[in-house]
């Protein structure tokens, strides 16, 4: 069956534009639909041709493609369908530029039709109508998809493809049953006709037929004329299939004499007129373009001399340019090379400077470790000694080398901490402190110096300091512990004095302003900015005991971990003043969850059995005392196998570790272990750094790590944690 859904998208309200020239085309347009729609094909082609010259002038695409659509619908109506193709084709071309949905969606339904209904060609009719129904999803114009979806199933049933035409029929049902117009309801029911014509349901296709021929005569003299004259015919050829001549007769008869009033001579000899009209404005403004484009090509022509002098000009200028290159060429050849050159050398340095960083990493690493492995020994034993000889507990000569073990120690702790903080290894720890008990433990570790020297040890805290704080203040101690030692060492018969004062509130940030001052030597201008130097001592004398000038360069680095900058004062025999200002958290909620974190040292009258793996016989003797002297009850192996041994023959409570043992160390000691589904805990108790070691340690299956020498208590924290565990 035909149907032609072109004519009513033109009847809608067009928007109201403030420029009278678009209002006036776009009312232009809307008669001329009207117009269309009341069978006027050359009222309605004279409006289009007006609305056409509007547009142009405006150079508004979407009115020209409203244009031409309607033109091509005139003219494929009343008079010459092949001619509306090309008019077809030019108002999608300006709606495809315009960008405006709508109106593709309308452009695309009529070309559609076109070759649906002039060229029986729905092979290629089906396409547009699917991009129009495509456009009109996309703005969710649910009558435009109607539209869509009845064009497209009338093409389905044109090519005998009637179940898939009848999904997108079905698919109408609600929106055609909502819609106000009798256009859609006849088209709807036409084609239910047609399609129980074909599956032979003959009386559901007569009531469709009749339903639908009742929408078309309650409207006359419209464009609904045009679909009730194919109506008819489609209804004349249904009676004819049944056998029923004498009812297809009377339908064939109805379809001619409709199509006789609605296709008379004179309506089609004065739209024919109107239209030949445009052909001649579409000629002349072919002409025109013609000779735009001639115009534009002598004005090319004469540019083109020009140009030409110019490229002449030019192409000279480019020649000299050219040999100047060329010359040069070699001098930035030669430049190349040498850069190339540097770059290979700065290469090799660079791969030599990364090198010895490496070299000198492991050798502090080598140093610290062969270092504290005898120092535990050295503080061991010389705590052994104190214990079971309670009487040398003044002896000068003991102390002195319980002193001179644990100042070695510092010396070595100091080299791994300026390795440390070059390497950006160190990051700030978060623990509860109390600012006068730091310091005044400071004080009195350091009061042997300040008798030595004669000096007086002052400190001076601000009560507005908070009581509890939260920061790093093993760094912060670390930082005191050197200033303070530092001002003792090079003052004699003064005083040292130690102050902090709040200094501001931010937040819950207190920042605290600390200065470490002395009445000693003092520092030579020219000698203060290389203090903070490594390595570097400023006036040491024979015989002075001075260290090994890292004190400051750490103090420096430590400080500005913490945010901030430290100041220096002095003056040549009257003194020298440290300070810092540094903030800590004071956060009531935060002190409150790190103190419900803290492990606590509880004491237990349970006995552990521990397992010490150590090839050391020094340090085999310190640590069993240091167990047997807590009540645990201790075995000693210096072999990793045997260790695994005996795991598996008795039970232990814990495995203290020695990492750094001769058959097998302890990473692949602990792994064996673990292979063996033995779950004991394991301590390394070793000399390596512990940040060293972390990651291979958690790798194999060892639960933490404590560094030699190390504080007994921590030690029992430790393995009570673990065992707990």
């Amino acid at each position: 069956m035909k149907t032609l859904f072109c004519g009513l998208w033109l009847l809608g309200s067009f928007l109201a534009l403030a420029q009278p020239a678009l209002k006036s085309a776009e009312q232009s347009l809307q008669q001329a639909g009207t117009a269309f729609y009341n069978l006027d094909g050359e009222k309605s082609l004279q409006l289009s041709h007006k609305a056409l010259s509007q547009a142009y002038a405006l150079k508004n695409d979407v009115l020209m493609s409203k244009a031409y659509n309607l033109i091509g619908l005139n003219i494929e109506e009343f008079y010459d369908p092949n001619k509306a193709l090309k008019y077809y084709q030019k108002a999608l071309e300006h709606a495809k530029l315009s960008q405006n949905d709508s109106v593709k969606i309308w452009v695309n339904n009529n070309l559609g039709n076109w070759y649906s209904y002039r060229k029986n060609d729905f092979q290629k009719s089906i396409p547009y109508y699917k991009e129009g129904l495509r456009n009109a999803e996309k703005i969710n114009d649910w009558v435009e998809v109607m539209y869509a979806k009845l064009s497209i199933a009338g093409a389905y049933f044109g090519a005998n493809r009637f179940q898939e035409g009848y999904v997108f029929l079905k698919s109408t049902e609600a929106d055609v049953n909502r819609s106000k117009d009798d256009e859609p309801k006849l088209h709807y029911h036409s084609l239910l006709g047609s399609y129980y014509s074909h599956l032979g349901q003959y009386l559901k296709a007569e009531f469709h037929y009749e339903k639908a021929i009742e929408l078309g005569e309650k409207n006359k003299d419209n464009l609904l004329d045009a679909y009730l004259i194919d109506v008819y015919n489609d209804f004349s050829d249904h009676y004819k299939k049944k056998g029923q001549f004498e009812k297809a007769l009377h339908y064939l008869t109805l379809h001619k004499e409709l199509k006789e009033k609605v296709y008379n001579d004179d309506r089609s000899k004065k739209a024919k007129i109107a239209g030949s009209q445009i052909e001649i404005d579409e000629y002349q403004r072919q002409i025109d373009k013609i000779e735009g484009e001639k115009t534009k090509q002598s004005k090319y022509l004469k540019e083109s001399k020009l140009i030409v002098l110019l490229f002449v000009i030019i192409l000279f200028i480019l020649l000299l340019l050219l040999f100047s290159l060329y010359k040069n060429n070699a001098f930035r050849e030669k430049t190349f090379t040498e850069l190339k050159d540097a770059y290979a050398e700065l290469q090799l340095a660079k791969e030599k400077a990364e090198e010895a960083s490496q070299l000198k990493t492991q050798f502090v690493s080598t140093i610290s470790h062969e270092l504290r492995t005898p120092l535990y020994g050295v503080v061991g034993i010389t705590n052994i000694i104190l214990d079971e000889h309670k009487e040398l507990a003044h002896s000068p000569h003991l102390n002195s080398l319980k002193f001179s073990a644990r100042y070695l120690l510092s010396l070595v702790n100091d080299l791994l901490q300026i390795n440390k903080i070059e390497e950006n290894k160190i990051t700030l720890e978060h623990m509860i402190f109390n600012i006068p008990d730091e310091i005044s433990t400071i004080v009195d570790s350091l009061e042997f110096i300040a008798i030595k020297n004669n000096n007086k040890l002052q400190t001076e805290l601000d009560t507005a300091i908070p009581e509890f704080l939260i920061g790093d203040k093993l760094r912060l101690s670390q930082v005191f512990m050197n200033l303070v030692s530092n001002a003792l060492k090079f003052t004699k018969d003064g005083t040292v004095k130690v102050s902090a004062k709040l200094d501001r509130i931010e937040g819950s940030q207190y920042f605290i302003h600390f200065a470490v001052a002395d009445t000693g030597v003092g520092i030579a201008p020219e000698d203060q900015k290389k203090i903070f130097e490594k390595f570097v001592q400023i006036e040491r004398k024979e015989g002075d005991y001075q260290g090994t000038g890292l004190g400051l360069s750490i103090v420096q680095r430590l400080v500005e971990l913490f945010g901030s900058t430290i100041e220096l004062e002095s003056e040549l025999g009257k003194g020298t003043t440290f300070s810092f200002t540094m903030g800590f958290e004071a956060d009531e909620s935060k002190r409150n969850e790190i103190l419900h974190n803290i492990d606590v040292d509880l004491s237990t009258v349970q006995v552990y059995r521990i397992l010490v793996v150590e090839d050391n016989k020094i340090n085999q003797v310190v640590t069993k005392k240091i167990l047997e002297t807590n009540h645990f009850k201790c075995t000693i192996l210096d072999d990793g196998y045997a260790a695994i041994d005996a795991l598996e023959n008795e039970h232990y409570d814990i495995v203290l570790m020695d990492i750094n043992m001769p058959i097998i160390n302890g990473f692949e000691t602990t792994k064996l272990i673990r292979k063996k589904g033995i779950q004991t805990p394991i301590i390394a108790l070793t000399a390596f750094d512990k940040q060293e070691i972390m990651e291979q340690a958690i790798s194999v299956g060892i639960n933490d790590i404590i560094i030699k020498p190390f504080e007994p208590s921590k030690l029992f924290q430790v393995i009570s944690n673990l065992i707990e565990q």
